[in-house]
């Protein structure tokens, strides 16, 4: 056999190994925190496969994380950890599987934490947020038309290049045939996260999560639900959040970082009275939560403490699923953060299906403001009025979008600035709060 025959032999079968390993792979890759030391990226094939990450920052020599075997019992979910890292630098990252590199045909990069403190200001960044993804299908679904649609949406998103997202909850839509096994639970967190237009963003915009009702169980699901440890197994298999189970009573109840800003990731499901229980003091959060909730904020010193909730907490319309439906439990926590003089604290949720922000004016406070942004691709509801007096005029949205936060300041004088996209990421409208706006008054 001839040396050109022999090479051209060669070439085919590399080209046909490579192609079969691309064919193993589930979804992702995505990537999950951001650390000073670390990143975690998430990897899911179609069957047993040995993963590693190959990453390098321009002009650097390639290195790999360790390999990670994927298992039938573990979903075939890999998490591996680029951890030769320097501080506050982008690195381009690649995939292998079964040692062949395979090929994305997008940017797949991380970057690390920026080590500011107590040297400069902190750096500017921004951070997408949304909540309500819903991917039909059809064999599952209810009959009638689609409830889901705008996949593209997830493009959009990765076109605005957040430095990462924060989904507000209702990540997924678990239907009958999935309540009721491990097995449900994971197709359906499966199916979600395969879903093509989503792969861009994961790739290279880090991601943050907590969940509603939709992501745990059953609609209006509580601390009942008979399978919440599978659900909270299965939640933190496919998200990349750096802590849960905060309070150490179960949930998914955690916390992060991102220059000056600190995220508290809320669970409100997992502790949560039925909806329909007469207790007038019923827990929404549950007490160990809430008591962590309050120690934390106390403790933090981040120019902003953004509270992520799955449903809207300041909202005064006791409607559906808010917090107003718990008054007694809204009214403790509102009553707390009050006692403590915290500053700088802001709300974010999802749920609701349109997109709101409400604002309390307190006596010798500053104002608390909750953002409520949904939905992403799930149904919509028309413009109406629920009685929620706290709304702001003019910035309420009834079709499916997102909203992009841009960070910027000098220390001590940072702002948060709200910017709401429709499904084609078009600009809808503008919220700016400022640091100053949320301290109390000397």
């Amino acid at each position: 056999m001839n040396r050109t025959i022999l090479s051209f032999l060669v070439s085919v079968f590399i080209s046909v190994s490579t192609f079969a390993q691309a064919d193993l792979l589930q979804s992702g890759p995505m990537v999950g925190y951001s650390d000073f030391r670390e990143v975690l990226i998430w990897v899911q094939t179609k069957a047993p496969a040995d993963v590693k990450i190959g990453y390098f920052a321009q002009g650097e020599k390639e290195r790999f994380t360790p390999t990670v075997a994927t298992t039938t019992g573990e979903d075939h979910i890999a998490k591996l950890f680029p951890s030769d890292v320097a501080y506050g630098t982008t690195y381009t990252y690649k995939l292998y599987i079964n040692d062949q590199y395979v090929a994305r045909p997008y940017p797949l990069e991380f970057q690390t934490q920026t080590l500011w403190q107590y040297r400069t200001d902190p750096p500017p960044f921004s951070f997408a947020i949304g909540s309500c993804f819903y991917r039909n299908d059809p064999t599952d679904d209810r009959p009638g038309t689609p409830y889901g649609d705008v996949y593209g949406i997830f493009e959009r998103i990765a076109e605005k290049d957040p430095d990462f997202m924060v989904w507000l909850g209702d990540n997924i839509y678990l239907r009958t045939p999935d309540f009721q096994s491990e097995r449900g639970i994971r197709y359906r967190n499966r199916e979600a996260r395969a879903t093509t237009e989503l792969q861009p963003l994961l790739g290279s915009v880090h991601h943050y999560a907590i969940w509603d009702d939709h992501d745990f169980g059953p609609n209006d699901s509580d601390r009942s639900y008979v399978h919440k440890n599978i659900a909270e197994k299965a939640f933190n298999d496919y998200w990349g959040n750096p802590s849960t189970n905060a309070t150490g009573k179960g949930g998914i109840t955690g916390q992060f970082a991102w220059n000056d800003i600190e995220f508290f990731l809320m669970d409100d499901r997992y502790h949560r009275a039925p909806n329909r229980s007469l207790d007038a003091n019923k827990d929404y959060l549950g007490e160990a939560q809430l008591n962590w909730l309050i120690d934390a904020l106390t403790a933090s010193k981040a120019s902003f403490k953004i509270v992520c909730i799955g449903g809207q907490t300041i909202s005064d319309a006791a409607v559906y699923e808010n917090m107003a439906t718990y008054p007694e439990a809204r009214q403790r926590l509102l009553d707390r953060i009050a006692a403590e003089k915290i500053e700088g604290v802001v709300f974010m949720s999802g749920d609701r299906h349109h997109t709101e922000i409400s604002r309390l004016e307190r006596t010798n406070a500053y104002p608390l403001i909750d953002i409520t942004c949904s939905p992403l691709t799930s149904g919509t509801h028309k413009a109406r009025d629920e009685g929620n007096t706290l709304q702001v005029k003019d910035k309420t949205y009834y079709e499916r979008n997102f909203g992009v936060v841009n960070v910027s300041g000098t220390y001590g004088k940072r702002t948060l600035l709200l910017t709401i996209y429709d499904e084609k990421g078009a600009k809808v409208w503008d919220y700016r709060i400022s640091q100053q706006e949320l301290k109390y008054q000397k």
